[in-house]
């Protein structure tokens, strides 16, 4: 229950949900105390989330905040499936996988987040999502059908509204999984057919895949020494060429400031990706706007939040289901339901963080 987690259900919690559970086994120590507000100094050596949910409640009195404070990583799959949205906050990569797993085997919606200073990124698994778009009907008929790889047209119908011909249109999203588009997946086919994308694309999705990689070989232990720093400079140099990214746009410098930034929280950022996270789960739940799609990865140097479909070749949606079920470990969690927003229309969620 970080900084990032804290911006999440602050925002769920004002935004009117049933529930919220909080899921961390970790203890308050005085680096929490940074930029995480729902503390403060005497909450040192409580539980993190014991400690978080009264400050939580006082949000919302309406709201069910649940506290759990074992460990993530002991829970069994038919855990998840209680919850209608799972959001994994500031976790292992391996955590992320098993969580991801298990919320695909209970076709529940999932969600990664995770900063370092001034970068960040936002992941989501939706699986298969439907959703409406309401506009005004044009001249040219909506034509049933994919529009991309990912989405396509399932449905259409029309309602008048005064002289007005409106189209509501239901579309499809389909995901893969984090163990996919965290570092097999490669960038959409639009990018890599054109040297002035590739040359855009900022080189902290590079970095973010060299520091989970890295992660993972090193149980959890973040660059430190100069063995370190070599190993990651290595790794991401790697991935900044398997996205088929300019080699020019991976400098020194840009390695350098995010080496810097690893292990710390900055409250402006947690803000922005927690606020966007929130309001992506509270339209997903109200199956309006097309959601997340399915990496963004904040950049707080050229203070850009690009979206990028990251997708390896093959099915993807329920089609992976089979597949799936070959992920590892550990998250934050929150669970709510019973909203009512965008404009009255009322639906139930269950949502999870796990942190």
């Amino acid at each position: 229950m970080k900084a990032l987690a804290n911006e999440i259900a602050k925002n769920l919690v004002l935004a009117g949900i049933q529930s919220l559970t909080i899921v961390d086994h970790a203890l308050v120590t005085e680096s929490d105390l940074g930029a995480q507000f729902f503390i403060s100094e005497a909450d040192i050596g409580m539980n993190r989330a014991e400690a978080a949910a009264p400050q939580i409640r006082k949000l919302n009195s309406r709201v069910n905040v649940i506290v759990d404070p074992s460990d993530i990583r002991s829970k069994g799959p038919d855990y998840f499936g209680a919850f209608d949205v799972v959001i994994a906050t500031d976790l292992h990569p391996d955590s992320l996988n098993i969580i991801n797993t298990a919320t695909r085997i209970n076709h529940r919606p999932f969600y990664a987040a995770g900063v370092h200073g001034f970068y960040g990124f936002i992941f989501s698994d939706l699986i298969q999502h439907d959703y409406v778009v309401e506009r005004e009907k044009s001249n040219r008929a909506t034509v049933i059908g994919l529009e991309t790889r990912t989405r396509g047209v399932v449905d259409v119908k029309e309602k008048r509204e005064g002289e007005k011909r409106i189209e509501m249109v239901t579309k499809r999203e389909l995901y893969s999984t984090w163990f996919l588009a965290s570092d097999a997946a490669t960038l959409p086919p639009e990018f890599l057919k054109s040297k002035r994308r590739l040359k855009a694309v900022t080189p902290v999705l590079s970095c973010l895949r060299a520091l989970w990689e890295f992660v993972q070989l090193q149980d959890g232990r973040l660059p430190s020494t100069k063995e370190d720093l070599k190993m990651f400079t290595v790794l991401a140099t790697q991935k900044h060429k398997a996205l088929g990214l300019p080699e020019e746009t991976m400098r020194s410098e840009v390695l350098r400031k995010f080496l810097q930034n690893l292990g710390s929280e900055i409250a402006p950022v947690t803000a922005v990706l927690g606020g966007q996270l929130a309001q992506d789960v509270i339209n997903v739940l109200g199956a309006r706007q097309q959601p997340i799609q399915n990496m963004v990865v904040f950049d707080g140097d050229a203070m850009e939040a690009p979206m990028f479909a990251l997708h390896p070749e093959g099915a993807l949606g329920e089609a992976l289901l089979p597949i799936s079920v070959g992920a590892e470990n550990g998250a934050v969690m929150m669970n709510g339901g019973d909203m009512v927003m965008n404009g009255g229309i009322p639906f139930q969620g269950d949502i999870q963080i796990l942190d």
